[in-house]
């Protein structure tokens, strides 16, 4: 159901009438599932308008919800059938949608196809996939991914968004033993994301979730913004309020943890700056593991505000967060290995005032550009085979599955036990900790109800929020990788089972500030309470 089949394809009659039963059965049911759980009223209507349209003489048409949403920015496209399309393999997974490289079987390109569930006909899938054509149709920029067109299918009511077939991911090139970035290859890979993000925000669009696996990159070198299903529109001048619940927990910009609805281009840039440490250190730097924790760490790195800025911003958690004694910016000190040229954009990218941190225009004519070596150039950048952080997943799931790594159990006085390895998420590299965050994040999207397991994905605005603790809490000082990111990822698998896992608390100092309990408000922002 669903999946792009292969031309050619052949059925008996009898297969034909079978399958078609089936199908009819499995909408009924559908449809007697959605009837129990909303409106009478507002159901069949709502299952109506998901339908695939035709026109009199049988030919394809868009259906009536997608031209309510995306109205002109369709205008001149024609739908095309799943069954132009062979899939040829899953690349990608999302909260509403599975990512497929598939063939065109007209054209014979390898393209990639993002799948937009609609499980449960939920409104908010409808936005989340709207959004994001209307974004791309309005962007055109080397550097931000191409929507080349759009795919219908009858049998599962799905829609596929048709992307242009990118080889790797930056996390997944980051995770690459072998992917040894020198100086000119990072700022390589930081002038096309910033000369994109630069394109995006004189464009009025705000991503609101970069970071590396977003980031992806074709055999030619040339890296491109993806996933767009939380960007957003936005107007410095606007009062409109717009949700601080975006961007993945270890990218997100102190205003956002601080429940900021009024911001800008800062959030974007913000992401940069965590990104562009991460390729000079081999590793993500602020690896909180709350939003309390994170919070932080941003602090003791980057300086806590000064009191002007508590009392202009008048965010709403301020009281809960703000430090009884200010933290001073130790970014030069961390960092020190990191090359000279490359702090003061930092400096700049991680302020803790967004209205510090400059633009996107304003960043590509940083000293960091502009200073021997300069930025190579992408088709110099080196080959490696098709990488992206899902195969990291699978191959590291698939490792630990072999060596036994996770449960094991032993037999003591007659009777067995069985131990969790409390090492197995250890071992994994830093960058796929990363990875491991959005596993997390999934499993809290699934619900279970009285009549089964069924999958609930909350909104689009939800899906960047965290409140589930994760791995890696320590503040680890950090050196460049440029010149050996091996040895980062060798003592990174290499703790020995006896070992303590290194863990900084955050200081008493910073907890007695707090009104309620970190749990608490741990809790209040997983369950959307404020």
């Amino acid at each position: 159901m669903g999946c792009v089949q292969g031309k050619g394809a052949t059925t008996s009659h009898s297969d034909t009438r079978r399958r078609r039963e089936t199908d009819k059965r499995r909408e009924s049911a559908a449809e007697e599932l959605r009837i129990e759980e909303a409106p009478p009223a507002a159901v069949p209507e709502f299952i109506r308008l998901m339908r695939t349209g035709a026109d009199a003489d049988g030919a394809e048409t868009w259906p009536p919800w997608l031209v309510a949403v995306a109205g002109d920015e369709i205008k001149g496209w024609k739908p095309r059938r799943a069954n132009t399309f062979e899939k040829i393999a899953k690349i990608g997974q999302g909260a509403y949608s599975n990512v497929y490289k598939a063939r065109d079987l007209m054209t014979g390109k390898v393209v990639a196809l993002k799948k937009v569930r609609f499980d449960n006909f939920e409104p908010e899938a409808l936005r989340f996939m709207a959004r994001e054509i209307l974004v791309l149709r309005r962007l055109n920029h080397p550097n931000v991914i191409k929507l080349e067109g759009l795919v219908i299918s009858r049998m599962s009511s799905s829609l596929y968004l048709v992307f242009e077939y990118m080889e790797h991911d930056l996390a997944g090139l980051s995770a690459v033993q072998s992917a040894n970035f020198t100086e000119d290859q990072v700022k390589c890979y930081m002038k096309q994301l910033i000369s994109g993000l630069e394109h995006c925000h004189s464009n009025g669009v705000l991503h609101r979730d970069i970071k590396c696996s977003n980031l992806l990159i074709d055999n030619e070198g040339t890296l491109k913004i993806a996933d767009f299903g939380l960007a957003s529109f936005f107007n410095p001048e606007s009062k409109k309020p717009m949700t601080s619940r975006v961007v993945t927990l270890w990218y997100r910009p102190p205003e956002l943890l601080l429940g900021a609805t009024h911001y800008g281009a800062g959030v974007d840039l913000w992401s940069a700056g965590c990104i562009l440490a991460e390729l000079l250190a081999g590793k993500p730097i602020l690896r909180g593991r709350t939003e309390v924790e994170q919070l932080h760490k941003i602090f003791k790195l980057c300086g806590s505000p000064p009191e002007e800025f508590w009392e202009k911003s008048r965010l709403p958690d301020t009281t809960l967060y703000k430090p009884q004694q200010p933290y001073k910016c130790c970014i030069r000190e961390t960092f020190k290995g990191f090359p000279v040229s490359s702090l003061a954009l930092l400096e700049t990218l991680l302020a803790v005032d967004p209205c510090a941190r400059g633009t996107a225009a304003a960043a590509l004519k940083s000293k960091f550009f502009t200073t021997e070596p300069c930025a190579c150039e992408p088709s110099s950048l080196p080959k490696f085979p098709p990488t992206k952080e899902m195969d990291l997943k699978l191959r590291d799931e698939a490792t630990r599955r072999k060596r036994g790594i996770g449960r094991k159990s032993n037999i003591t006085d007659g009777h067995r036990r069985t131990r969790t390895h409390s090492n197995a998420i250890r071992a994994l590299p830093p960058l796929e900790a990363n990875a491991e965050l959005q596993t997390n994040l999934n499993r809290l999207r699934v619900a279970t109800d009285g009549r089964g397991r069924s999958e609930k994905f909350p909104p689009p605005h939800q899906d960047g929020a965290v409140g589930h603790t994760m791995p890696f809490a320590d503040d680890a000082s950090f050196a460049s990788s440029t010149s050996d990111p091996r040895s980062l990822m060798r003592s990174a698998g290499s703790r020995r089972n006896g070992d303590k896992e290194p863990h900084s608390a955050p200081s008493r100092v910073f907890i007695n500030a707090l009104y309620r309990s970190s749990a608490a408000r741990s809790v209040d922002f997983r369950f959307g309470r404020r």
